[in-house]
């Protein structure tokens, strides 16, 4: 009952007429990025972020949060009409959305994809109203030594998740834990990894990183792979529409598929790539149609794209009760919370109830105006892949480093946004993921300084990681994730041999 009445305080704020187009321009800049190819939501929270830090904070997070939902509603536009991912969860979409588009069912495809991920996204957001402040309840009694844990099962379980090989992900981790020492060191009062260097006394600034692993990195890389093909993309005429039959066979995966991606999106490094793998896979074994499958089934469309989406509010559990991101747009979420000075956790339901019950509520409106938006206006959105690659990534260039430059007027961040942007295009070309470093970056000083707390409460005794029952438990399952698949396989591999 609590919660209700917090929510209906959150409405009050995010239906303010200020607030409202705040959400309105978040959903539709967030649809306009989800349907051009390569850019996502989390890339552009990350280059809104110096020009948004004058925003008053509610309104700012109403926006990112109308951004990050409204990119998953279009990134199904581009998987369809162009058969091109723009984020892995897609992939499924594009299997069997893009069928249907050659098909002639490309309005249906469309139709189910939107109207999948409002049902998905408002019961996600259900779940999350209730389930948020009860985890907060929770984690206000976690020790250090727990959180400290906890952090180190996200990385290696995040690391494993994300990349072709768990190997990889380790070294983008690394890389990440490696910038964020970069800076003073706040107990001891001394420099780390500085060369020397005076503007690296603070650190390297969260944006600078980020902007150069993904917007120039993405730069480089697409400029790198113009001429390797052209895109075709498939015309859509008339908005998204269903038949009776396409509602019959769509609802069930639309359920199915939310009760999927939830948990999936709650739990550290879940992400949305295991349940729309995983709603795909029962769709097919429950389908009448199974022939369908591969050649353009509605099914393979709907419950993958409702995982997706649920998987959305799923992230923002952890987020906001823990503090802890599992997706490249959660820790750029968390960055621009530490931007207002807010550290999200159990604490930021009592210090800063308004903001977080505004963005809430915020979500319920802005999954309204996304269907609102996607179902009549898809052939204006379609048309948007239409715009030539060079024109769009120089502008997202000029963006990154007017962006960058106006942080604090400083060439030397030009220089490491540069550096940054040729490290993104290297992991890019060699498969490394992006996702593992980010995350790295803003929690690495978090798990730093939760460790060094736990050791200052046991007087530098290290088994209290092993004594405290939860948090040893924790840093098991965090071992567990690191080596157990590693010995199923080298099972696999003998097997086969």
């Amino acid at each position: 009952m609590e919660s209700l009445t917090s929510l209906f305080a959150g409405f009050e704020t995010a239906l303010s007429p200020l607030n409202l187009l705040w959400a309105l321009v978040g959903v539709t800049l967030g649809t306009l990025v989800g349907v051009l190819p390569g850019i996502g939501p989390a890339l552009t929270v990350a280059l809104l972020l110096p020009v948004t830090a004058k925003l008053p904070p509610v309104s700012a997070f109403i926006m990112f949060a109308g951004i990050y939902y409204g990119g998953m509603f279009g990134g199904s536009t581009t998987s369809i009409l162009l058969n091109t991912p723009g984020e892995s969860a897609s992939i499924i979409t594009a299997l069997e959305g893009n069928k249907m588009a050659k098909k002639g069912r490309a309005a249906a495809a469309l139709a189910t994809a939107a109207i999948g991920s409002f049902i998905a996204g408002t019961i996600g957001t259900l779940l999350l109203t209730f389930a948020a402040p009860a985890i907060a309840d929770i984690a206000v009694q976690i020790t250090p030594g727990a959180k400290f844990a906890l952090i180190m099962l996200a990385f290696v379980t995040i690391s494993a998740t994300f990349g072709a090989s768990p190997l990889r992900g380790l070294l983008s981790l690394f890389l990440g834990l490696a910038v964020g020492l970069v800076g003073t060191d706040l107990q001891s009062g001394q420099a780390r990894f500085t060369l020397g260097r005076p503007e690296l006394l603070d650190g390297i600034d969260f944006i600078t990183v980020v902007i150069g692993l993904f917007a120039i990195g993405e730069t480089l890389y697409v400029a790198s792979r113009l001429r390797k093909g052209k895109d075709n993309v498939i015309k859509l005429e008339g908005g998204a529409v269903m038949s009776k039959e396409d509602w019959r066979r769509s609802w069930g995966p639309w359920l199915r598929g939310t009760a999927l991606g939830f948990p999936f999106g709650a739990i550290p490094a879940g992400g949305a790539e295991i349940p729309t793998f995983l709603s795909y896979t029962l769709e097919k074994r429950l389908s009448k149609h199974p022939e369908e499958f591969g050649n353009g089934a509605i099914e393979g469309v709907a419950g993958p794209e409702a995982a997706n989406n649920a998987s959305a509010a799923g992230v923002l559990v952890p987020l906001l009760t823990l503090g802890l991101p599992t997706s490249a747009t959660a820790a750029i979420l968390l960055a621009a919370f530490q931007q207002y000075g807010l550290q999200p956790g159990p604490l930021l339901f009592i210090t800063n109830g308004d903001l977080v019950w505004g963005l809430i509520a915020s979500l319920y409106i802005g999954n309204a105006m996304l269907l609102a938006l996607n179902l009549p206006l898809a052939p204006v959105w379609a048309r948007l892949l239409l715009i030539p690659r060079p024109f769009l990534y120089a502008g997202i260039l000029v963006f990154s480093t007017v962006g960058v430059y106006s942080l604090n007027n400083s060439v030397f961040d030009l220089g490491l946004l540069a550096l940054f942007g040729v490290i993104g295009y290297g992991m890019r070309r060699f498969d490394f993921p992006v996702t593992p470093a980010i995350i790295a970056v803003v929690l690495g000083p978090t798990a730093e300084s939760q460790f060094r707390t736990a050791l200052q409460q046991s007087n530098g005794d290290m088994s209290i990681f092993a004594t405290q029952p939860f948090t040893a438990f924790l840093m098991l399952c965090a071992l567990a994730a690191l080596v157990v698949p590693q010995i199923l396989k080298f099972r696999a591999a003998r097997r086969a041999a």
